[in-house]
């Protein structure tokens, strides 16, 4: 054991003996999935398809409306009327589909998700394949006459729900879906801001609306004034 420098520097030191480092080796391939892929730019605007699907779902919905009011009264002057039940069953399921038809176009314009509208899409196109499959293989639809081919009619309405549903895959719609639910504005009440102007409205209309029932004769009258009227006899 070394007690002074001396010691030490005459102790016999076995020198070491170095390896070689290891040549460097080239780096394995990044899997594809793990390359660098650009990162689109946010959507503030939303896109085509989804300004379609919303605009085509109030549109469907009016037309559904439409053609129950034209079924109704067609119905409701027929001789042989179906019964209240049925009519009321087509009515609530009619209804149904409506608010639903407008509902899941407006949730996807607002970036809440297309799970309804594709619901909805799937639902409609089994309903038209149904239909066909009765018209063409059963007697049911004998009594109906349309002025177009059953395959021309066929088409057209296949054509509503296959186009909902590629409006719903569409790449644009799923990267403006991603981006989550829009972020609205809280802008104060102007009711509450203007309670008293609220007021004065209301009363104003109020009174209009007692002047004009007070005022105006009813059809009863004759068109004569309710004012009394003195007669000499």
């Amino acid at each position: 054991m070394a007690i002074s420098v001396l010691d030490v520097r005459d102790m016999h030191v076995v020198p070491r003996l170095l390896r070689p480092e290891p040549a460097l080796r080239p780096l394995p391939d990044r899997p594809a999935d793990l390359e660098c892929t650009a990162v689109a730019a946010p959507l503030r605007r939303p896109p085509a398809p989804v300004v379609v699907v919303a605009v085509g779902g109030v549109a469907q919905a009016l037309g559904l409306v439409a053609a129950a009011l034209t079924v109704l009264a067609s119905l409701l002057q027929a001789d042989s009327r179906p019964s209240g039940t049925t009519i009321g069953a087509g009515l609530v399921v009619l209804s149904t589909w409506v608010v639903l038809s407008a509902t899941s176009g407006a949730a996807l314009l607002d970036g809440i998700g297309r799970r309804l509208y594709v619901w909805l899409a799937s639902v409609e196109l089994v309903l038209v394949v149904g239909l066909l499959v009765a018209a063409t293989c059963t007697s049911v639809f004998d009594r109906f006459s349309p002025q177009l081919p059953v395959p021309a009619v066929a088409l057209l309405l296949l054509a509503v729900p296959a186009g909902k549903l590629l409006l719903a895959g569409a790449t644009s719609t799923t990267q403006w879906l991603a981006q989550g639910p829009r972020v609205r504005e809280q802008r104060p009440d102007p009711a509450r801001k203007h309670r008293g102007l609220c007021v004065a409205t209301l009363g104003l209309i109020a009174l209009a609306l007692t002047a004009v029932a007070v005022l105006v004769p009813s059809p009863a009258d004759g068109g004569t004034p309710t004012h009394s009227v003195a007669s000499s006899h």
